[in-house]
């Protein structure tokens, strides 16, 4: 999965040309081709040759191991719902399914979580190898498979395999996808076959790309060069639970949670407490800049300034910024595995009870929120018995990934659920003190776990590297040149070790411990009640998820799985920790029934939105000092209650206009203090007028949301992004600033420039709910000095909060000119936040021609960043959608042929199959569609039908 290069220039016409440009596109590629490649490649690349790995859809076929018929049933979007009469035929059958739509991206995925991304796209892949050979997700989900999953999870993993496996018997790459057929130009690369083991693997980057708060940590660590306490406690305020709820509103936990002793109940260090008293104050780093906790204050996590007076005295910053900056620039390379790369990413799930709705019984949504990918991640199917008993337990239906058997979200004929990240803090980041094959731990020398990798690369020589670990974990520093520098100018206290060349970087993360994830789907997939989904989602390990839940008993549920650590007093796992000291180890994990959960209630309805699970004044375990800020889940909430106040009703669609809801709330906010500010220049007086009368609604039409959004995206630039230390700031932003380590205000002649040096799509500020906060504590300090920007050529210098408005204001409505227009009639948020989606391997690094024929769009879309309809966009970078509802759902528990789902792209990962972007335009506009479950409903809406064979 090679990383993003630059955009397509081929990409797709707006909306209005999409429907009618398929046909003709298919004859322009093979024009293309031919001019481009010759008569060679024109007739090798003919449309044959495209055709030729479309799936069977119709008809029988011999499947060599089934023990009885299967049917496949297609609907109109190529949508397979599978039927048969034992578990291993049906998953066997899933297999064969996935595989026939999904092949290649399935074979991608599974070289990424095994660090072999090298023998399919050659030596650009190499360092993204290392690294994750050096994580070693493949021998941990071996050691799974051998030792944690059980007999019945292993068997049908097998069958699974097997399904995949007789799909790829007989076939050479070309007859498989298009993809493979562009490969097979540069080098030999072919299909192996499928192993359980590679479906346990995608686990463990799924739960990679959902770790939590590890770049929070990184941020905060790297902003004390340049920024003191409390500048940075500034940057992270405390949640506003008064504001903002959490999850967890009338639920319980487990009284065993009394039997074991949280270290900071007395808020020290900044760790989560019951009723938290101050932080302590750590030593100096360099340039005189303290880098101790702020207030713990009401039992909240103490780490509002981001950083940890004990661990940041023993690291200092030099040194840990040139590590902690390599890794960062290591992790931005590292491509994603189920399209996660922000810290703005999160997801909506909620839940309405019978009560409150039209049914009687309840409705259930949701839509996570990843990075658009081509095909989308998910993969919507059913796994139906025609006879649910001890041999052939399920009928469920729902999304799952391709290459994992069952179904991730969904329901089955008894209960449905929905998942959103918790972002609990399941990763820590120790600095390490190397001394020859060793490492420092509690004043002795302990030798390093080592292996050897070898990394094959087509086209070239192989690569042999070794693999160092420490009891924290692998040492990530071996992966990176500027991480190998580990911190010679590091400043360190006097109980540190001698820093000698420096440390190093390990890392600790539940995943890389063998887990029961994969019994967990079979577990909950064949739920009947409350009890079964609770006990299965026990086995839920990594990566912790919100859980909601609902049932055709009319309950409704919410509980939180995961194998989370507890740690020292001293630790509150908020930056990089001291390897060598033992106070820092993690001390054991928070008991499963000790977890908060809720269940019917008297509200009657749960929302989860990443915003924090429950108030830590009722709770004696620290889950994360990062949550989400809730203005998701505050927006949901609000929604719900104007909805059933007075005793209104809830139905479906109304679930899913709520999902679509477009409202800003730092709009809200900000628009009144910006009509009071008097711009003088009339063009900006102008584009003032549009937030006039303003509904703070971001549709794709609105020219106010363009406007406003480009003034917050200046508001952050000038505020805040200018004064960020170069590894936060996007990539080509270059800033003339005052050195590091200067006492006061630098001459012209003294400052230096520093250009960014972070993915666009990945930088600071990016304007995601925790920067809402930011501003909205500032809104009442007018004369902060965060309102402070020099003058830049003719643009003034601000002084004061309304004076950097004005700045903004008269800057957006320049920047816009640009790229919109001087005329305003023709601006729209939607010509500025537009998505495209990429095919993500050859259609971010292939050949102009190959990313034409993969990729797709634009679309023009509303919502926007901390908006419920989360297009989101990062504003450091720019305006274009950087994230999206990666699918939506509204179960029906009252009636499940009344449910509703749509997926970004399609079924299909075929570029010019009629299912690889059907129903995107769908999913653009806000509808959903109809979810047939039962055996009538889905004969009914069959298309297609596939019968496969013994």
């Amino acid at each position: 999965m090679p990383p993003n290069t630059t955009a397509s220039t081929g990409q797709q016409p707006g909306k209005s040309g999409r429907r009618k440009g398929r046909k003709a596109r298919l004859i322009v590629l093979v024009l293309v081709l031919a001019l481009i490649g010759g008569v060679a490649y024109g007739s090798y690349w003919s449309i044959s040759t495209v055709r030729a790995s479309f799936p069977q859809t119709k008809g029988t076929l011999t499947l060599k191991g089934l023990s009885g018929p299967v049917e496949v049933k297609r609907d109109n979007y190529g949508i397979p719902q599978i039927y048969a009469s034992s578990d291993a035929d049906l998953f066997m059958a899933q297999g064969y399914v996935q595989a026939q739509d999904r092949f290649y991206e399935m074979d991608v995925r599974r070289h990424m979580a095994s660090g072999r991304l090298s023998e399919m796209f050659g030596k650009s892949q190499v360092d993204n190898d290392e690294f994750l050979r050096t994580l070693g997700w493949d021998r941990v989900a071996k050691q799974e498979y051998d030792t944690k999953l059980s007999a019945t999870t292993k068997k049908y993993l097998q069958s699974y395999a097997e399904g995949v496996n007789s799909y790829l018997q007989g076939k050479d790459g070309e007859d498989i996808s298009l993809e493979y057929a562009a490969l097979g130009f540069t080098n030999d690369y072919k299909p192996q076959t499928w192993t359980p083991v590679d479906s346990i693997s995608w686990l463990k980057a799924m739960a990679w790309d959902l770790r939590g708060n590890m770049q929070d940590e990184i941020d905060r660590a790297l902003l004390t060069s340049r920024l003191g306490p409390k500048q940075i406690a500034d940057l992270y305020p405390q949640y506003p639970y008064s504001r903002n709820k959490a999850i967890v509103q009338e639920g319980q936990y487990s009284e065993l949670a009394g039997a074991f002793q949280q270290g900071g109940t007395s808020g020290s260090s900044g760790t989560s407490g019951t009723s938290g008293t101050s932080g302590t104050s750590g030593t100096s780093g360099t340039g005189g800049t303290s880098t101790g906790t702020a207030s713990g204050g009401s039992g909240t996590s103490g780490t509002a300034s981001g950083t940890s007076g004990t661990a940041s005295g023993a690291s200092g910053t030099a040194g840990l910024d040139s590590q902690l900056g390599g890794l960062t620039r290591v992790l931005d390379d590292l491509p994603p595995a189920v399209g996660v790369n922000g810290d703005g990413i999160g997801s909506n799930s909620w839940v309405v009870g019978g009560e409150h709705t039209i049914t009687g019984k309840p409705l259930l949504a949701n839509d996570p929120h990843l990075s658009p990918s081509l095909p989308s991640v998910w993969y919507q199917m059913g796994l139906h018995c025609r006879s649910v008993s001890s041999t052939c337990q399920y009928d469920v239906s729902g999304y799952t990934f391709a290459g994992m058997p069952g179904v991730i979200i969904g329901h089955n004929q008894d209960i449905a659920w929905g998942m959103t990240n918790s972002g609990v803090d399941v990763t820590d980041l120790y600095l390490e003190k190397i001394t020859g094959d060793g490492y420092l731990y509690d004043g002795k020398v302990k030798p390093f776990e080592t292996r050897e990798e070898t990394i094959k690369v087509a086209g070239g020589e192989s690569k042999k590297i070794v693999v160092r670990e420490t009891n924290n974990g692998p040492l990530l520093s071996d992966r990176d040149e500027e991480l190998v520098k580990v911190g010679r100018k590091a400043t360190v206290d006097t109980a540190a070790p001698d820093r000698g060349d420096g440390y190093g970087v390990a890392l600790r993360w539940t995943a890389l411990q063998p887990g029961t994830t994969m019994d967990a789907v079979f577990a909950m997939d064949k739920a009947k009640n409350w009890t079964d989904f609770r006990k299965a989602a026990s086995q839920f390990e990594v990566p912790s998820q919100n859980l909601i839940y609902a049932d055709n008993e009319n309950h409704i549920g919410y509980t939180l799985p995961g194998r989370i650590p507890l740690r020292e007093e001293s630790d509150n796992g908020s930056i990089p920790a001291p390897g060598w000291d033992p106070e820092y180890r993690w001390t054991d994990y928070i008991p499963q029934d000790a977890l908060p959960y809720e269940y019917d209630p008297e509200r009657g309805y749960i929302v989860t939105a990443n915003q924090a699970v429950i108030d830590p004044d009722k709770y004696p375990y620290t889950l994360t000092a990062d949550w989400g800020y809730g203005a998701r889940s505050q927006r949901i909430t609000d929604l719900i209650q104007s909805k059933i106040k007075d005793g209104g009703k809830i139905s479906t669609d109304d679930m899913r206009q709520m999902q679509l809801d477009n409202s800003s709330e730092i709009a809200r906010l900000l628009v009144p203090t910006l009509l009071k500010i008097d711009p003088e220049n009339k063009d900006v007086r102008e584009a003032q007028k549009l937030l006039e009368g303003w509904d703070y609604t971001q549709d794709a039409d609105s020219a106010a949301a363009a406007y406003f959004n480009a003034v917050w995206r200046n508001v952050l630039k000038l505020a805040f992004g200018n004064k960020l230390p170069k590894e936060l700031r996007p990539k080509g932003q270059c800033l003339w600033v005052e050195p590091v380590n200067t006492t006061g205000p630098a001459d012209e002649a003294e400052k230096v420039r520093e250009c960014g040096q972070r993915d666009p799509d990945k930088a600071q500020p990016d304007g995601g709910d925790r920067w809402f906060e930011v501003v909205r504590k500032l809104m009442d300090q007018p004369d902060s000095e965060w309102w402070n920007t020099p003058k830049v050529g003719t643009r003034p210098a601000a002084h004061n909060r309304d004076q950097l408005f004005k700045r903004a204001m008269i800057d957006a409505r320049w920047e816009l000119t640009a790229k919109l227009g001087k005329d305003i009639d023709s601006w729209s948020w939607g010509r500025l936040h537009r998505l495209f989606l990429k095919n993500q391997t050859l259609g971010t690094a292939g050949p102009e021609f190959i990313q034409y024929a993969l990729n797709r769009g634009p679309w023009e879309l509303g919502g926007g960043e901390a908006t419920v309809n989360a297009t989101g966009w990062n504003a450091a970078g720019g305006y274009g959608v950087v994230w999206v509802p990666s699918m939506r759902m509204v179960v029906n528990l009252g009636d499940l042929d009344k449910s509703k789902w749509i997926n970004l792209t399609g079924a299909s990962g075929h570029a010019y199959s009629a299912h690889y972007v059907d129903q995107t335009d769908k999913w653009a506009d806000g509808e959903l569609l109809p979810w047939a479950f039962s055996d009538q409903a889905v004969e009914k809406s069959t298309s297609d039908k596939l019968v496969l064979k013994p």
